[in-house]
């Protein structure tokens, strides 16, 4: 038996239920996981709202960190034993233990702890093919100027050390100025508060007139127009959340008349489709997590029981770096 956060029906945080569910054993390509800490993430809120439907009764949660209690035919990677961490569909992390597919599953280094793991891998690996596999048609080089919003949250801290390591000028968007003070703390070369500012005023004066060449956009919504504002000629939006609600339509003829720019709606889950590339994407972020370059801050931490809680906060946007459950 183990204890999981269970949805019968789409909705707010009352939806969410603890019980008692019985796991067995894994099949042909499976592992079975006892997590210690499970990473909250925005997407969950998405599952849990319907935005992203499920099947019902479904078990949210993308990202989690424990040690591999069994093993399945077919799995050479990992052992009974192993510590381990991932970033998987299908949802169902919000568990003490749980039988998933093993693909996207990998060896946690000794260096890295449970909790850290949990944390990172989702936002991480996030970060890691945005900066590193989102890229404008002209390429990113040392000294360009990327527009990061929400640069405060779990993926924007991850991506505001990463992308100064990588020699980025980030500008990153938050909705306060302490969150401001965070992301610069964190590597971005210039932080604004939307509330405040005009951020595609700011950006332009930023860049001398130039614009950016691309933007990480997980806002949506609200930050949309003006963000396509903020490109230059050939930029890339790169859109990869609705924090703020689902992107309007929009006319596709205003591409053009904004600088013949791209627009790309991306998801982590076609980078991780294989084993390969979830290996060498987490590899990439092993190594630059413990190097020192990236520190994985975990700010926020809930007990399993208090999930209905942890929702609460991330929705209301007073969560800063990432958050975990703890079991």
């Amino acid at each position: 038996m183990s204890l999981a956060v269970q949805i019968r029906q789409h909705g707010g945080p009352e939806e969410l239920h603890i019980v008692d569910v019985t796991v067995g054993e894994p099949g042909p390509g499976e592992i079975r996981i006892r997590h210690h800490a499970v990473g909250l993430n925005f997407i969950d809120v998405y599952h849990r709202t319907g935005l992203y439907p499920l099947g019902m009764p479904a078990t949210i949660g993308m990202e989690g960190a424990g040690v591999v209690e069994a093993v399945g035919e077919g799995v050479t990677h990992l052992q009974v034993g192993d510590r381990a961490a991932y970033a998987s569909n299908p949802p169902g992390a919000y568990c003490e233990v749980r039988v998933m597919p093993a693909k996207c599953v990998c060896k946690l280094p000794d260096a890295i702890s449970f909790e850290t793991g949990a944390a990172m891998m989702l936002k991480g690996l996030t970060a890691q093919y945005l900066l590193k596999k989102t890229l404008p048609v002209e390429g990113l080089q040392a000294g360009d100027h990327v527009l990061f919003h929400a640069a405060a949250g779990g993926v924007g801290l991850i991506a505001c050390q990463w992308a100064k390591a990588l020699g980025l000028q980030l500008i990153g968007t938050a909705g306060s100025d302490a969150k401001c003070q965070l992301a610069l703390a964190n590597g971005a070369s210039h932080a604004i508060n939307y509330n405040t500012e005009d951020f595609a005023a700011r950006v332009r004066e930023i860049t001398g007139g130039k614009g950016v060449k691309v933007v990480y956009d997980s806002v949506g919504k609200d930050t949309w127009d003006k963000s396509l504002d903020c490109l230059r000629p050939f930029g890339l939006m790169a859109s990869f959340g609705n924090a703020s609600g689902p992107v309007a339509p929009f006319a596709l003829g205003s591409l053009g008349a904004k600088g013949s720019i791209y627009v790309t709606r991306q998801t982590l889950f076609t980078h991780i489709a294989t084993r390969e590339a979830t290996q060498a994407m987490a590899d990439e972020l092993f190594a630059v997590v413990a190097s020192g370059q990236v520190k994985i801050h975990i700010e926020q931490r809930f007990a399993l029981a208090d999930v209905q809680e942890a929702h609460r906060a991330l929705e209301a946007r007073k969560t800063t770096g990432c958050t975990i459950l703890t079991l």
